[in-house]
Order: structure tokens, then sequence, then C-alpha cells
């Protein structure tokens, strides 16, 4: 229940961001504009962001004949979470990193990169998963999916009003200095809302998956490792996309400055503390 209201409050702040960048761009009839975008985007994320997101990484779905260990593996820790099977995929990138999507439990779906299968030891992968799947079991997927989908969306509309310039609520045209405003700012907005609730979600994921592993050590090894090989190989798609690094176990972006500041994951050292704490 408490994941549902949070999904509300996340789809409403983003409504209300974008009815907001829609008045600045053309007065009253901007705005409802926008709001009708809004209600279109909260609904094509519920049902299909899940497959934007797989297909933004050119993921690709294997079964138990064609990545029978992998495969088998998922399957396994899905039956000690007490869940239903998610699809699994397989994302051709040497960036070790991985990640969870889907709107609900039934209809979930676990992705992992090649370069994490091979960074890191069966033990160590299975912790990685667990993770995954712990954000299955406390149904963040959807939060973590309908947020980047509409993170990207809010950052085109910005855009537009640059271009397209802003009008005030009796539809005169504005300052060219607000349309500039708005393009950095409303990003930097929603990378704030995607930020506020997805730090204590990886606390609790790692704890989740510790859980369903029975190994946090292994989680903890396995977090030290892609952070020390994530900061030298860039993850193509998360760098076209920088609103769906969110999504991922680590984070997948290069570079400091804003990125750092902001950045939706909390600090490797603190994960690797909790759980080692866990383990004793």
């Amino acid at each position: 229940m408490f994941n549902l209201l949070k999904t509300a409050v996340l789809m409403a702040a983003i409504t209300a961001l974008f009815m907001a960048i829609g008045a600045l761009i053309g007065g009253r009839a901007g705005m409802m504009v926008a709001l009708v975008i809004a209600l279109g985007m909260n609904f094509f994320s519920y049902w299909f962001s899940d497959k934007l997101v797989l297909r933004m990484y050119n993921a690709r779905e294997v079964d138990a004949s064609s990545a029978p260990q992998f495969y088998a593996m998922v399957q396994e820790l899905a039956q000690k979470a007490g869940l239903p099977m998610p699809r699994v995929y397989i994302i051709d990138e040497q960036a070790p990193n991985a990640f969870a999507t889907g709107r609900n439990p039934q209809h979930a779906a676990v992705a992992a990169t090649t370069g994490i299968m091979r960074v890191l030891s069966a033990r160590e992968l299975r912790g990685v998963m667990a993770h995954e799947l712990a954000h299955v079991k406390h149904r963040d997927i959807l939060i973590s999916t309908v947020s980047a989908t509409m993170a990207g969306a809010i950052s085109m509309l910005a855009n537009s009003a640059m271009f397209f310039g802003g009008r005030d609520s009796e539809g005169r045209t504005t300052n060219p200095i607000v349309g500039l405003l708005v393009m950095l700012l409303a990003p930097l907005a929603a990378s704030l809302i995607q930020m506020a609730i997805s730090r204590a979600r990886e606390f609790e994921a790692d704890r989740g998956g510790a859980e369903i592993s029975g190994d946090p050590r292994a989680l903890a090894s396995a977090l030290e490792k892609i952070h020390a090989y994530a900061r030298g190989i860039p993850l193509a798609a998360a760098e076209r996309h920088p609103e769906t690094a969110q999504m991922m176990i680590m984070n997948p972006l290069r570079g400091g400055g804003l990125r750092g500041l902001f950045s939706t994951h909390p600090a490797t050292e603190e994960r690797v503390e909790r759980l080692l704490a866990m383990a004793q």
C-alpha cells in the first residue's frame, strides 16, 4: 500500500511539473495541453514503459535453453522470494550492471549485462539478481520505470520551451530567459523527484536481496566490484538515456558535478557497510 501511495505521489508531482512547463510555454492553453500529455504519459508508462526501457538497452530475452545457468539462478531465487518467474534478459554491454522493470510481480523482468556476468563470480551474481528480485517483491519496479519514462519526457518538453519561447497566463510572450531557465531547471526538478525515492529504495533492496540470497557478503563483494569496474567502462545506453540510470544496481553515469551531487544511488561504501553489518 505504501509503494502504491509513493507511485501516486510521484505521478502527481511529475504531472504538476508537466503542467507548469506547459503554462510557461503556452499560458493556460499550454497548461491544459500539458495535462493531457501528462495523463497520456502516465497511462503509457504504466502499461508500456518496461518494454520501452528494455528496447532502449537492446535487451534480448533468454530462457532455460539459451542461458541455462543464469535462467536457473533467477528461477531459484524467485522461488525463494515467493515470486512468479520474471522474464529474463541479457544486455550485450561490457559495463557491469543490472536492473528490474515491469508494473508488478506478475509482469516483471530482470536484466543483466554481459559485463556483470563476466566480472562477478556465480555467488556474487546471485546476490545481484536477488537484489533485483527484492525490487520486484517490494513493487519498486513500477516507480522506477514510470519515473524514468516521465523524466525523459520532461526533458523533451523543457527543451521545447527553449525553442518555442514562453507565454504568461494572458498568452503574451515572456522573456526568452524564462525558456532557458525552464530547459535547465525542469530536468533537474525531475531528477530530484527521482532521487528522493531512489536512495532509500536501494538500501531496502540491498537488505531484501541479502535476505533472499542468504548471503549479504556476496552482494557486498559484488557492489565493490561493480563500483570499481563501472567507473572505467561506460554504459552507452545509460549515457544516451540518463533518466534510466536510477533503475540500475549501480549508477552507470560517468562524471561528477551535478550528476554526482544529485545521484539517485547512495554511496557504495555505505551500502557495503550495511550489508557487512547484516552478515555479522
